[in-house]
């Protein structure tokens, strides 16, 4: 019989493959994950996530994450609450979010991103224009509720600084410290908390991207999340202010998005918690396509297969879930909590 692959950590806190004779496999690999972090019945990461000025405790429940699209070209509201931001986030609060994500740039497939300015790749989005987008709705949301804990999805090293000054406690990279090479140092600087997105490609190359064989996925995801955890641990920043993120729909074809979400929980090996975002993604509607006469079902068609989805990223490890619409959501998760409780 072939060796199998098991788990010992790494320099930079998390785990990475080790040789070990197949009838070994088992058992060392418990032994491992227990002296590296507790995790409960549903092998979810139990552990503090350290943000700027406070923490956050993961595992015994699911968190929820209410998103804000500060864009006129968002796949999700098509800029619908550009104007209403501020009250669009307190809204979400006041349903029972525990947290908010703010986007000023749409990273839809297609559209355009860039390195760090000034360099041969230039976003459609400047970071002046990011930022001018951005920091009235942080700072709005922030005098009205200056408890909330507040999060910022960019990938300019720039715009996370003036965030982070602004009030924000964590900096959501889809690039995951890949597109421009000032943002792990501008993370370690501000001490906040930090998640780092898997990103197949970049988006104006997704649709023509090689589709990857289902057993593909999960490899491609962990070594990419592999490297940008590298990245931190060379720039300082604490394994505790990291959390991670597959990134679906990010570089995946259809299909490669449900091969993820079955083995999602895989990715747990890397002993950081989940930060999952599945809310409204274009494979959902692909997979409704049945009840739409062959076509894609509209986003705002997509709901329900949201909360399907977003469970069974639940069942499969995720800590926290990014969502469009808080109350439903957070119905969702607790019958999710529920069976996890069982299975302790």
């Amino acid at each position: 019989m072939e060796d199998a692959a098991t788990l010992q950590k790494s320099k930079y806190g998390t785990i990475q493959k080790k040789l070990v004779p197949a009838d070994e496999k088992g058992l060392r690999c418990k032994k491992i994950l227990s002296e590296r972090t507790e995790m409960n019945g549903s092998k979810r990461i139990i552990a503090t996530w350290k943000l700027r000025t406070r923490t956050l405790e993961l595992g015994r429940r699911t968190l929820v994450c209410g998103v804000v699209n500060i864009t006129p070209d968002s796949f999700s509201d098509g800029g619908r609450f550009l104007d209403a931001a501020i009250a669009h986030g307190i809204s979400l609060l006041d349903e029972g979010a525990d947290l908010l994500d703010l986007g000023a740039e749409s990273t839809r497939p297609g559209s355009r991103t860039g390195d760090a300015e000034g360099s041969a790749t230039v976003p459609a989005v400047s970071a002046e224009e990011e930022q001018a987008r951005l920091l009235p709705v942080l700072e709005g949301i922030l005098a009205a509720r200056p408890k909330a804990i507040v999060s910022v999805d960019t990938y300019k090293a720039a715009t996370a600084r003036a965030a982070v000054a602004a009030g924000a406690e964590i900096v959501n990279d889809v690039s995951g410290f890949s597109w421009d090479p000032e943002m792990a140092a501008a993370c370690a600087e501000a001490c906040c908390g930090v998640v780092l997105m898997h990103t197949r490609g970049r988006p104006e190359e997704w649709r023509t991207q090689p589709q990857l064989a289902p057993n593909e996925v999960v490899a491609s995801v962990r070594a990419g999340l592999e490297v940008s955890l590298e990245r931190a641990a060379h720039a300082g920043i604490a394994a505790e202010r990291i959390l991670l993120d597959p990134g679906y729909g990010f570089g995946k074809k259809y299909d490669e998005n449900f091969a993820l979400l079955e083995r999602q929980a895989e990715l747990l090996v890397l002993a950081r918690p989940l930060f999952i975002g599945v809310s409204r993604k274009s494979f959902l509607g692909r997979a409704l396509a049945p009840l739409f006469d062959g076509m894609d079902a509209p986003v705002d068609a997509r709901e329900t297969a949201s909360l399907a989805a977003m469970v069974a990223a639940i069942l499969n490890g995720a800590s926290i879930v990014r969502v469009h619409t808080a109350r439903p959501a957070m119905e969702a998760a607790l019958v999710a909590d529920a069976v996890l409780k069982n299975r302790e």
